[in-house]
């Protein structure tokens, strides 16, 4: 009896035991505010010191981003700027002492200027014409100076100069009065590599001599891309181009005998090659189905050397000392913002030197996105990023959103951002479409939205909506649509078009009248202008009738489902008055309409305070609307 009562409290024990499931991660995960989401540091850049004791890097802990060094052996960061207005983004370390190139703005107006930091820690703007926008392009070879292009000559064209380090005075090295694309200048400064837009995929590719100014056309029997790099001894240019393939590949042209030789090719397109400083690695980007892929070949042996590993990250960019014993490189992922690291090169020890996760945000409440793909409406697959929060099931279905990428030509890539993971972190499913015209799969798939936008890219993205609602883990009877630039002109062509397909929009900064959009591009376009109208129209010719009958605007009698409107007053690409006159057309229909506008952004929100109130109205907007589908008009905000 008593074996058998032993025996009965053992069973009894087990079996409890074995009903004690550990918690999942629906069970213990938290809710975050955006504040706290928001405060993830986003860190940027990476340039030695000439001892390579430190790097000099951009981050956005102050709340806007500014410059700071970091040691290479670990430590803390130190501040270098102080700005609490306009951005500052670190350039580099001057090669042979320790001042500092960095680049600022006007509050996102794009008209940046390029500054030098002494070593006494002054400042001085050595592009200081009103109105000009300068650009930094590359070290000379010996590294006594460096080149940037400016438009302060002719502000439709970016004219190239050579700037002594020493005197710190400009030289115009290129004067460009045809409108080309300013590319790499050899290392003997011989040459300037230049393109001219043929389209917005295809260009002609130049070689100008300077000594002779002569030009010279190098694709004679094929489209380019652009130009990457030369040779480290200046006898060869490598490019990209994708003639005769879906897919960019790395061609190499050789100066001496105008022959060509097909260098390198992927399954996807290679998006840059660059060669180090001496010559020794040749870094290659691919970008392997929306994220990168990076080679690093010993051009020696023609060999790729082995990167360093981060458990369950990705490595997203790297670049090396001037010596090339030690390598910057950043990992991270979808699921988590990136970190620095440092690699020595010769002994393998990496170390790394930034932890930029929240540390109130726990690792595992983020979520990892998966690439998913999806049959449109005429059977083309339309490759997509998704986000399932982790409290979705079959039993706990979830709203969802379908996020449009900016462009026309851009691609939603598998990157960190933390207003993604907010809106997850709060039960919002985000299917990142790449709906045809996106770049990264394919020229033909490019090229399918041309002159024909707000109508099968729109369908791509009712698909997306549909294949949303199929899933078990979503509601179906709740899918908005989200998107900035190309994207917000896509939340307003889904609400104008297609009325009935999705419950709400969210339009930050989305072009609404084309016309105008395309006749007010900022002046320094110039040279990409005719390739931007073959895609998208002409406005001062007969394709003003089409492109009014695709620009939101001149149909806001349609709208009939709550919106959220987002802008910047500073913009220079999608004018604030887009914005102003799209929430007047829709507010004409009593739709629910909320309009939050920023006086000290652009073209994107980047300081951490108007993030944080741009993307708090927006979940607010969504809880509301989305979750509840309440329909009571709200007010307008301004920041």
């Amino acid at each position: 009896m008593k074996k058998l009562l032993v025996l009965a409290l053992i069973t009894s024990f087990w079996a409890c035991k074995e009903e004690k499931k550990e918690p999942s991660i629906a069970e213990t995960m938290k809710s975050y505010t955006i504040a706290q989401m928001m405060d993830n540091e986003a860190i940027g850049g990476g340039s030695f010191s000439p001892d390579k004791t430190k790097l000099l890097i951009s981050s956005n802990r102050s709340g806007i981003y500014n410059m700071y060094t970091i040691p290479t052996s670990g430590g803390e960061m130190m501040p270098i700027t102080q700005s609490d207005s306009s951005s500052v983004f670190a350039i580099s370390y001057f090669p042979k002492d320790e001042r500092m190139l960095f680049r600022m703005d006007n509050n996102g107006d794009e008209i940046y200027h390029i500054f030098v930091r002494d070593t006494d820690g002054s400042h001085k703007d050595l592009t200081p014409e009103e109105g000009a926008r300068s650009l930094f392009n590359q070290w000379s070879k010996d590294k006594s100076a460096f080149f940037y292009s400016s438009n302060k000559r002719d502000s439709r064209f970016m004219d190239l100069y050579k700037m002594d380090l020493e005197t710190l005075t400009p030289i115009l090295v290129y004067q460009n009065d045809d409108g080309y694309d300013l590319g790499v200048v050899s290392p003997d400064e011989k040459y300037v590599s230049l393109s001219k837009s043929i389209n917005t995929n295809d260009s002609d590719l130049f070689l100008f001599d300077l000594e002779n100014n002569e030009l010279k056309q190098i694709n004679k029997t094929q489209s380019a891309n652009y130009p990457q790099d030369f040779a480290p001894d200046g006898s060869a240019l490598y490019f990209t181009t994708d003639d005769g393939s879906e897919f960019s590949y790395l061609m190499k042209y050789t100066l001496a005998d105008d022959s060509y030789e097909k260098a390198m090719e992927r399954d996807w397109d290679i998006s840059g090659s660059y060669f180090t400083q001496n010559g020794t690695y040749q870094v290659t980007y691919i970008n392997e189905d929306a994220k990168n892929t990076i080679e690093v070949m010993d051009v020696a042996s023609g060999a790729n050397i082995d990167l360093p590993t981060v458990e369950n990250m990705e490595i997203t960019s790297v670049s090396f000392s001037d010596d090339e014993t030690m390598m910057r490189f950043y990992a991270g992922g979808s699921h988590s913002p990136s970190n620095l690291f440092v690699y020595n090169v010769e002994t393998k020890e990496q170390k790394q030197l930034t932890d930029v996760l929240n540390p109130e945000i726990q690792g595992q409440d983020l979520v990892k996105a998966e690439v998913v793909r999806y049959k449109s409406f005429d059977g083309l697959e339309i490759p997509a990023i998704y986000y399932t929060p982790h409290q979705a099931s079959a039993e706990n279905p979830v709203p969802a959103l379908v996020w449009v990428h900016g462009g026309p030509g851009g691609q939603s890539r598998q990157n960190f951002s933390s207003f993604i993971q907010y809106l997850v972190n709060h039960g919002y499913a985000v299917l990142a479409v790449n709906n045809r015209g996106s770049s990264g799969y394919g020229k033909t798939f490019y090229q399918m939205d041309d002159l024909n936008h707000g109508d099968k890219d729109l369908k791509d993205c009712v698909e997306g909506k549909n294949w949303l609602a199929q899933q078990p883990e979503i509601d179906g009877e709740k899918i908005g649509i989200l998107g900035g630039s190309y994207g917000g002109y896509m939340t307003m062509a889904a609400l104008t078009y297609a009325p009935e397909e999705f419950d709400v929009g969210v339009n930050l900064f989305g072009v609404t009248n084309w016309i105008r959009t395309l006749k007010s591009i900022p002046p320094w376009w110039e040279s990409f202008k005719d390739a931007l109208y073959k895609e998208l129209g002409d406005p001062y010719s007969a394709d003003s009738v089409r492109l009014k009958q695709i620009s939101p605007l001149f149909h806001t009698d349609k709208v009939t489902k709550p919106l959220i409107v987002l802008q910047g007053s500073q913009d220079p690409r999608v004018l604030q008055a887009e914005s102003d006159e799209i929430v007047a057309g829709v507010r004409k229909n009593g739709v629910p309409v909320e309009y939050v506008l920023f006086e000290d952004e652009g073209h994107g929100f980047v300081k951490k305070e108007n993030q944080i109130t741009a993307y708090s109205k927006i979940l607010e907007f969504l809880d509301e609307y989305l979750k509840e589908e309440k329909s009571t008009p709200i007010k307008e905000e301004s920041k």
